[in-house]
Parts: structure tokens; C-alpha cells; sequence
């Protein structure tokens, strides 16, 4: 029997000739083999949520259900939630690139193309490192000390994180952020499917009152903005009063300074289409969103009694993070209501809180943060309601039916 890593690579190189589903043939061999020491009764039992870990991540896990229903199917958590990693690449890579781009049209330098995305991932390569060292450190702790499996909701979170924060936030706050939002927005309440707000907006909302300066203003959402410059956003120069905005075409393809995510729209609606097609983001609460966005747009504009009324409605869809927190926030089915009825409901008054906040409260621009937080705790409420209702309406039409039988 071979003993260790390096035998098993060698055995397959020399008796099957070396493939790359060799490789992994040995490295499931060797998987296998060291796994009693760390189930129960093991040298390292002590481990085992940590060895899980790393075992459901390299291969399909071999689990089946021992009682109750027998459900088959293709997808799982994991699946999941790297059909919504796959989803945000878009919008990380042109964020990458944004940085750099909105760096040098401030600097007023002119580089190629493959300068701005080496320095955009200079700078946000650290946040992401960050996010998932700092947030998968907490989870194999809190893991060990339940003796739970690790779950792969943090693949998703730890991506958003960064996404959701301007490129210049100092490390130790994104450090900060994520052990915030996972210890009290994820694991207070029971970890992975038990959360009931989303953590990575608890991270931004976090440090947006916590610390307001390195969250909001013109200098925060250009990386090293030379001093004689500024870089607000389209929401920051409403908030200021100005209406020389960004025209909406330059604010759908993304050339403005933001987070790192929020930016480009083609880039969220190119996710969107994905976990739209795949049916892992709820096409309810998408389309209510937007509904009541516009909805609550429109009779602003009629009121018509500020400039900021007087904003376009199509325009808060635009700015901000609004069509970011539709696609990928508003949309994560542990915090959103179960019912498709509690769904529209739900989509609706995030649309029509995100816009309201921002026209009545220029001080909290980014109403979305704010709209998703607030209907992530009535979510539970919407559903008991929703099937509260749908109780009555069945018991009504049971009473119904009775009579007419007697009859």
C-alpha cells in the first residue's frame, strides 16, 4: 500500500500513463485512504468538518438521503453557488478594469488597456484575498466548534463583499467588514440557510455607519485620486445638489467611478441572463424590483417638486448600485420570502423603499442597501401572511363546497 501523496501520483504515471484523470484517480485514492483519521474514532476526529471541507470541494460528495423523501437531482449547494460565481465574473472583471480606467482618466494619463487591468487588479486583488481569508477562517472555526459541515454559501459572499465596496477602502476595514457581517449577520443566527439578512450587504451597511468618510464623498471610489481631483459618483453629485450628471448611456456600460461591481450594467444583466436561465435567481423578484422602481419613479415625477424628482425615472435603474442589488442581492433565496406571492411583494417594496430613500434622504444615496435590509427582515412576515391568507381562502372555499353538497 503506498503511503503518501507523492506514491499514488507516481503509480498512475507509471501504470496508466500519466493522464490527467489519472491525477485524479490517485488523488481520490489518497483522499480515501487518509479519511478514517479524521471521521469519528480518528487521530484527528477533532478535524472533521475541515477535512469535509476540502473533500466537497475537490470532488461531488457521495452522500445519500437514509430516511424521509428521495429526492434526486443534479443541483446543490455547491452547484449553486458557482453557477452565481460564474454569473459575477462579468461584473469582476470589468470592475478590475474600471479601477485602472477611472485611476488614469483622472491622472489624465494615457495607457493601453492592459495597464489599467494590472493595476485595477493591484488594487483589488488584496480586498478579495482578504474577504475570503478573513470569512473562511471564521466559518472552519465556527464549523469545528458545532462539529458542522462546511458550507459553500462564502464561495458567493466572499466575491460580493469586495464588489459592493470602493476600491480605495483601507484592508483592515474589509478585514473588519467580513468578520462583522459572518459572525452577526450569518453565524449569529445558525450559520448557512439561517441568516435572515444578506451578509454581504450587512459588511457595506457595517462600515457605511461605522465609517461614513471611507464610504461615501468624492475620494473614495477612485483608487490614489491625485489631491487636486475628485471622483464622485452619480448618486454622491445628487447628493450634493448637482444635476450635471453622466449621460445614461455612460452609466449602462459602466465608465463611472463606483464600487468595484456596481458600475456596468451590460456586465450584471450578462449575470442576470445566467442565473435567470439556470432558475437559480428568482424572474419574480427581478421584474417586481424593477416595477416598483419605476412605479415609484414615475409618481415622483409627476410630484415634480425637487430637482431630484425631476430625476428620469429610468435613471435611478441606472445609478448606484440599484440594478447590482436586483440581480444579486435582492435575489438570494435565504433571505427573500418563499412564496411567489411573497416574492412580487417583496421585489416591489424594494423597488419602491430604494427609490423613495434616495429622493427623501439624499443623505442615504444608495436607498438599495438600505430597501434590501429592511425587507430581508420582513421577509418571514410577507411569507407567514401570504400563507396565512392562502389558509383562510382554502378553508372559506372547504365551507363553500360543504354547503353546496348538503344542497
Amino acid at each position: 500500500m503506498k503511503k503518501n501523496f507523492r506514491d499514488f501520483f507516481i503509480a498512475s504515471d507509471k501504470e496508466q500513463g500519466g493522464t490527467l484523470k489519472d491525477h485524479v484517480s490517485g488523488l481520490r485514492r489518497y483522499v480515501s485512504q487518509i479519511k478514517p483519521n479524521f471521521v469519528e474514532g480518528g487521530r484527528f476526529s477533532w478535524l472533521q468538518s475541515t477535512f469535509e471541507a476540502f473533500e466537497s470541494f475537490l470532488f461531488v460528495p457521495d452522500k445519500t438521503t437514509r430516511k424521509g423523501c428521495q429526492i434526486r437531482d443534479a443541483i446543490d449547494l455547491k452547484r449553486t453557488m458557482i453557477f452565481v460565481v460564474i454569473a459575477l465574473m462579468p461584473t469582476v472583471l470589468f470592475g478590475i478594469w474600471n479601477v485602472g480606467y477611472q485611476h488614469f482618466l483622472a491622472t489624465a494619463e494615457s495607457v493601453s488597456f492592459w495597464k489599467m487591468l494590472g493595476f485595477g487588479l493591484a488594487k483589488a486583488l488584496p480586498t478579495f484575498v482578504i474577504s475570503y481569508v478573513v470569512g473562511l477562517a471564521i466559518e472552519f472555526i465556527f464549523a469545528q466548534i458545532r462539529h458542522h459541515e462546511v458550507n459553500e454559501g462564502f464561495l458567493v459572499t466572499g466575491l460580493l463583499i469586495p464588489l459592493v465596496l470602493p476600491p480605495d477602502i483601507p484592508l483592515w476595514m474589509v478585514a473588519l467588514a467580513t468578520a462583522f457581517a459572518v459572525i452577526i449577520g450569518k453565524e449569529a443566527f445558525g450559520g448557512t440557510g439561517m441568516n435572515i439578512v444578506n451578509p454581504a450587504l450587512t459588511a457595506r451597511a457595517f462600515l457605511f455607519f461605522a465609517y461614513p468618510s471611507c464610504m461615501s464623498g468624492d475620494k473614495v471610489w477612485i483608487a490614489n485620486l491625485p489631491d487636486a481631483t475628485t471622483g464622485p459618483t452619480p448618486l454622491g453629485l445628487l447628493a450634493n445638489g448637482s444635476t450635471d450628471l453622466p449621460s445614461a448611456w455612460t452609466m449602462f456600460w459602466g465608465g463611472i467611478p463606483g464600487s468595484l461591481g456596481e458600475t456596468s450594467k451590460i456586465a450584471i444583466l450578462l449575470g442576470a441572463i445566467l442565473l435567470l436561465i439556470t432558475g437559480i435567481a428568482s424572474w419574480r423578484i427581478m421584474v417586481s424590483v424593477f416595477a416598483g422602481a419605476i412605479g415609484m419613479g414615475l409618481i415622483f415625477n409627476v410630484i415634480g417638486a425637487t430637482p431630484y424628482m425631476q430625476l428620469p425615472f429610468y435613471y435611478h435603474l441606472l445609478m448606484g448600485g440599484f440594478m447590482f442589488g436586483a440581480v444579486f442581492m435582492a435575489t438570494d433565496p435565504v433571505t427573500a420570502p418563499q412564496t411567489n406571492t411573497g416574492k412580487w411583494i417583496y421585489g416591489l417594496l424594494i423597488g419602491i423603499f430604494a427609490v423613495m430613500i434616495r429622493v427623501i434622504n439624499p443623505a442615504y444615496a444608495e436607498g438599495m442597501m438600505l430597501a434590501i435590509l429592511l425587507m430581508n427582515v420582513f421577509a418571514p412576515l410577507i411569507d407567514h401572511c401570504v400563507v396565512a391568507r392562502n389558509i383562510k381562502m382554502r378553508q372559506k372555499r372547504a365551507k363553500t363546497n360543504s354547503k353546496t353538497t348538503t344542497k
